[in-house]
């Protein structure tokens, strides 16, 4: 796949740093003591990444820890409320003192799929906390969390979105998920273009619809939604994929 580029703008080149091996990297997975970000979880340590569990409850995220463990993985529970300015600030001190570095943050934790709302007639309330975490959750971790990417040249920011953000997308339903997913959308490409040549790579990845909780009975494997972001997550420096919107591997429209 060629490297995703940004028409009109100038490239910014600089010398790569050697991409650490996978045993050196340190990934931290949002709201992943179950369904999505716990498959990611799973399938990064089995690339032998450390992977920081972040759970908003400490006993979940520990259980959920320990089973990967079990399985032969370096997985840590970490506590992570992405929507508390302090519980964010206070994990990338921690990760800072422990570790020094970060090189793959994945933005899963997500919630608020009002399906049988419409934007007519929706809760503003629900609107309001979706956003909250759904974009601005990701937002505030990715911002506590870049200076640690920074500070070695090397990164992978994965922002787990939906094909129902879409700026195409039809339908009338999950208005709060919508429009939070949508702005994350935004988002992602506009911090793309700000880190572009960096060597940190960020992209907005759809796993499509998930048989998980959230999502519902019906809907693919929990591994194969997993599987597109754990492979942004571990995309080489060359070529730079950069500032896509992902499903399966493949570039799909904003």
């Amino acid at each position: 796949m060629n490297a995703v580029a940004f028409p009109g703008r100038p490239s910014r080149r600089r010398t790569l740093v050697p991409e650490p091996e996978p045993s050196q990297r340190v990934a931290l997975v949002s709201g992943a003591n179950r369904g999505l970000g716990f498959e990611v979880s799973r399938q990064l340590a089995v690339a032998g990444v450390t992977v920081l569990l972040g759970a908003r409850r400490p006993l979940a995220g520990e259980k959920a820890a320990r089973q990967l463990r079990r399985e032969g993985g370096t997985v840590l529970s970490v506590p992570l409320d992405v929507t508390s300015s302090a519980s964010v600030r206070e994990l990338a001190a921690r990760i800072e003192g422990e570790y020094g570095r970060l090189d793959i943050l994945v933005n899963n934790a997500g919630a608020y799929f009002d399906a049988d709302n419409q934007a007519s007639s929706a809760n503003l309330d629900v609107v309001r906390q979706a956003l909250e975490t759904n974009l601005l959750g990701a937002w505030q971790l990715t911002e506590a969390m870049l200076p640690l990417m920074q500070r070695h040249g090397y990164g992978r920011i994965v922002n787990v979105s939906s094909g129902c953000g879409a700026n195409n997308s039809d339908g009338t339903s999950c208005p709060a998920y919508r429009v939070s997913k949508a702005a994350l959308n935004s988002h992602t490409r506009m911090l793309a273009q700000e880190l572009e040549g960096s060597g940190i790579l960020v992209n907005a990845v759809c796993p499509g619809w998930v048989a998980t909780d959230m999502g519902g009975h019906g809907g693919r494997p929990v591994a194969e939604g997993a599987a597109g972001i754990v492979w942004a997550a571990m995309l080489p420096s060359r070529p730079a994929i950069h500032g896509g919107f992902f499903r399966d591997r493949q570039r799909i429209d904003w």
